[in-house]
């Protein structure tokens, strides 16, 4: 094989690995739980030792039967997230829990999952949710939409703009969302766009959303909170 043949191959193989990889590790072993006090930096959570594993390592008492506070949140929700942060037996198990309270009228607004598909089933009340698509020629940033009663189940696609809303005037909204990674991780649109630290150029942004500049200084000045508790 020719050297020029041979390091095209390895440079293919390498590609296709990472793309393989991209996700979260498959386990190994039975388990590994995150041994977060390790001094080791990796790709998540190095594992702690098995033998002083206990079942404490994979439970946590989430009181997730209970209702959560929605009314100190500007945009009426409470996200209740179950990662490895707060579980450390997920530690690459490559799945996470949420549940969602929406005082009505509240939503989960715009926001993506860099690292994880959502299945989102409504408990309680009624939501209309939906997803938007990548730039994509033929069919760019189209919006697949639809209203849920209590039962429905829906998909957001890994990575993609989505939302929930509660439009009943006078009823709460409950809930329960996996994820497909064991810290999904969160990108509220708004907040990261005229919420950054340090902010964006308001020339930048003016230019974006074609507005004028004293718009996005006023975006800017409002205080962007995080829904995620």
């Amino acid at each position: 094989m020719a050297a020029s043949t041979y390091f095209l191959l390895v440079a293919f193989l390498a590609l296709v690995t990472s793309h393989a990889i991209a996700s979260d590790p498959s386990p190994l072993q039975d388990f590994c739980v995150a041994d977060k006090d390790s001094p080791v930096k990796v790709n998540g959570f190095v594992c702690k030792d098995p033998i002083a594993v206990n079942a404490d390592d994979f439970f946590k008492a989430a009181k997730l039967d209970q209702p959560r506070d929605t009314t100190k949140s500007k945009v009426g929700s409470n996200v209740t997230l179950i990662n490895v942060m707060q579980l450390p037996g997920l530690n690459t198990l490559g799945i996470s829990l949420a549940r969602i309270d929406y005082m009505p009228l509240g939503q989960n607004p715009p926001h993506t999952h860099p690292r994880a598909t959502e299945i989102l089933t409504v408990l309680e009340g009624t939501l209309y949710v939906g997803f938007v698509t990548s730039n994509q020629a033929d069919r760019s940033n189209k919006l697949f939409a639809k209203v849920l009663n209590k039962g429905d189940v829906f998909v957001f696609p890994q990575g993609l703009i989505h939302f929930q809303f509660n439009p009943a005037h006078d009823k709460p909204a409950v809930a329960l969302a996996a994820l497909s990674s064991q810290n999904p991780g969160a990108i509220t649109i708004a907040n990261a766009v005229f919420g950054s630290k340090p902010p964006i150029s308001d020339d930048v942004l003016a230019k974006a959303f074609q507005v004028q500049k004293g718009t996005i200084d006023w975006l800017q000045a409002q205080f962007w909170e995080n829904n995620h508790y």
